[in-house]
C-alpha cells in the first residue's frame, strides 16, 4: 500500500510517502513563502528524488483541518485535483490528530496536548494519549479559549506534553498557569509532518474510512473571519 500526504494546515507545508509502513520520502519546510508557492514544487522534488509514478499511489491523503482557512484550502483542492485526475480515493485525516500522531508511545498517564493558534486567544486542540502502542482520542479536536484549555488540564491531572505553532505563543501564559507537570515537544517532532497524516492514513485506508475526490471538504471548526463580520453585519441589520 503506496500513500501520498499533504499538509498545508498551518505555518508547515509538507509532502510524504508512505509504503506499507515505511516513510520512503518526506519534504517539510517552515518558512515564509506562502503554500500556494511551495506545495506543487514540492510534490513534484518528491517524486523526482523517488522516481514516484502517481498512477502508482494506492489513496491520497490530506490534512483535513482545522488550521489555516487558506491553507487548507489549497491542500484540499491539490489533493482533489490529484485526486480527480488520477482515480484515487482521498483519505481525510483530522490536523490535531496527525500532530498528536508525532509523539509516539507516551504513555497511558500522559495527555498529549496539540495547540494551533486560532487567533483571539483560542487554540485549535484536543487531547490524546498512547495505550497499548495505539493512539487513543482522550478529547475530540474543538476550538477553545486558551485560558479554558489550561483550567480543564489542570482538572484532569495528568502530565502533558504541548506541541504545535500555539507553543510560542502562549508559552508564557501556559507556564504561569498550568499547575500539572508539563513539558514542550522539541523542534522535530512539534509541527505538522506530512509523514504523521500519511502513517494514520494508512490505518484510515485499512478500516475503509476513505471518500472520493469529489465529496472531501475541509472541516475548519469554527467560521472564518470574513464570515464572522458578515454574520455580524447581518445581524445588525435585522435589529435594525
Amino acid at each position: 500500500m503506496k500513500i501520498l500526504a499533504i499538509d498545508s494546515s498551518g505555518l508547515v507545508a509538507s509532502v510524504a510517502v508512505v509504503e506499507d509502513g515505511v516513510l520512503i520520502a518526506e519534504y517539510t519546510m517552515n518558512y515564509k513563502k506562502t503554500h500556494s508557492q511551495t506545495l506543487l514544487p514540492m510534490l513534484e522534488e518528491v517524486k523526482k528524488a523517488i522516481s514516484l509514478d502517481l498512477s502508482s499511489i494506492d489513496a491520497i491523503a490530506v490534512a483535513a483541518g482545522p488550521g489555516s482557512f487558506t491553507g487548507l484550502r489549497i491542500g484540499s483542492a491539490t489533493a482533489k485535483g490529484l485526486g480527480l485526475a488520477l482515480d484515487k480515493p482521498l483519505i481525510g485525516v483530522p490536523t490535531v490528530d496527525a500532530l498528536a500522531a508525532n509523539l509516539y508511545d507516551t504513555g497511558e498517564d500522559t495527555l498529549i496536548c496539540p495547540i494551533m493558534d486560532a487567533r483571539r486567544q483560542q487554540v485549535y486542540t484536543g487531547m490524546y494519549r498512547f495505550a497499548n502502542h495505539n493512539l487513543e482520542t482522550v478529547k475530540q479536536q474543538e476550538a477553545l479559549p486558551i485560558g479554558e484549555l489550561l483550567e480543564e488540564l489542570n482538572e484532569r491531572g495528568k502530565t502533558v506534553i504541548f506541541l504545535g505553532d500555539g507553543v510560542p505563543v502562549y508559552k508564557e501564559m501556559i507556564q504561569e498557569q498550568c499547575k500539572v507537570p508539563y513539558s514542550f515537544a522539541p523542534a522535530h517532532l512539534n509541527r505538522q509532518r506530512a509523514g504523521a497524516v500519511a502513517s494514520l492514513a494508512e490505518t484510515y485506508y485499512l478500516e475503509g474510512k476513505t471518500e472520493t475526490a469529489a465529496e472531501h471538504k475541509p472541516n475548519y471548526l469554527r467560521m472564518s473571519q470574513a464570515e464572522r463580520e458578515r454574520a455580524a453585519r447581518l445581524e445588525g441589520e435585522q435589529k435594525n
